[in-house]
């Protein structure tokens, strides 16, 4: 958690992105994998197609899945937008939402949520501190 929001403040105006991965069918988060955002935007986010590929390639090697996508929202809450609705193709993930925006700043929001065919169930965040 404290990563992720370290990437959001860093990142900041525009939007982070990262997946933290964990072993196949474990649903337990294990390695934390920050990813560039190539939309490079303070509204959206999209990993680099060449990342994403070698990401893919790279957890197929080491057994290992998509825990969480997670991203931030630098002006408005952390709730999943009608975009991050249709891009959430990993229906087995957690995707966490962090948002920066001011008016809550230096709290900044951490949600999670599942997004299964198209629809956003938010779930409670608990920290493991066990890596």
């Amino acid at each position: 958690m404290d990563a992720i929001v370290a990437q959001s403040i860093a990142e900041y105006p525009d939007e982070c992105c990262g997946v933290i991965l964990g072993p196949i069918g474990s649903d337990k988060p294990i390695r934390h994998k920050p990813m560039i955002n190539a939309a490079a935007s303070p509204t959206f986010y999209e990993f680099d197609s060449k990342d994403l590929l070698n990401l893919y390639r790279e957890i197929d090697d080491l057994d290992e899945e998509i825990v969480v996508v997670y991203h931030s929202h630098t002006e408005t809450q952390a709730y999943p937008s009608r975009t991050d609705i249709a891009y959430a193709s990993e229906p087995g993930a957690h995707y966490v939402l962090v948002s920066t925006r001011k008016e809550i700043a230096p709290e900044n929001e951490f949600r999670s949520y599942r997004i299964i065919d198209g629809v956003v169930t938010e779930e409670p965040v608990q920290i493991i501190s066990e890596f």
